[in-house]
């Protein structure tokens, strides 16, 4: 488990929530937390409290993080006309490694080594008082909360799905 704290990936997201200032302590989990599901089960939460980072590839051909409620799946026609694109292109492992520095399952909505185009997050997180989100691993999570993640990752809020 230490080995997970010392995992490159982790230690941007800790350094990156330390220069914030933000107080959530990274957590690393037993079991992964690949999906919402898993998270949500490994910590003992309910799975809309878990803040998955969703990667789209815009046309532009730059990144588009869709930070979402664990209880909801992106709707990428609402997004796209939202954003006033005509289609989100789903992003494949190589695109996500490369705009963001992050594994899918680990992808962190904080610490990216190029800042995503756009970042939208989902206002359901804002019915929690407490969220979590990935830390740069599949073992890694910090507890945050949605107006915390609005203002270090400069996410516009809005319904992203249902």
């Amino acid at each position: 488990m230490e080995k997970i704290l010392e995992n490159a990936s982790v230690i941007r997201v800790k350094s990156f929530l330390e220069n914030a200032g933000i107080v959530g302590q990274i957590v690393v989990l037993s079991e992964s937390a690949r999906t919402a599901a898993e998270a949500a089960q490994s910590l003992g939460i309910e799975v809309g409290q878990v803040a998955s980072s969703i990667v789209f590839k815009l046309p532009s051909g730059n990144a588009l993080l869709v930070i979402t409620s664990g209880r909801h799946r992106v709707d990428t026609k609402l997004v796209a006309a939202a954003i006033g694109v005509e289609k989100l292109h789903r992003a494949d492992a190589d695109f996500v490694r490369d705009s963001s520095g992050f594994a899918i399952g680990g992808v962190s909505p904080l610490g990216w080594i190029s800042k995503p185009e756009i970042i939208l997050i989902d206002e359901a997180l804002n019915d929690y008082e407490v969220v979590w989100a990935a830390a740069g691993h599949p073992h890694a999570v910090y507890p945050t909360t949605f107006a915390e993640l609005v203002e270090c990752t400069g996410a516009k809020p809005m319904v992203v799905g249902d």
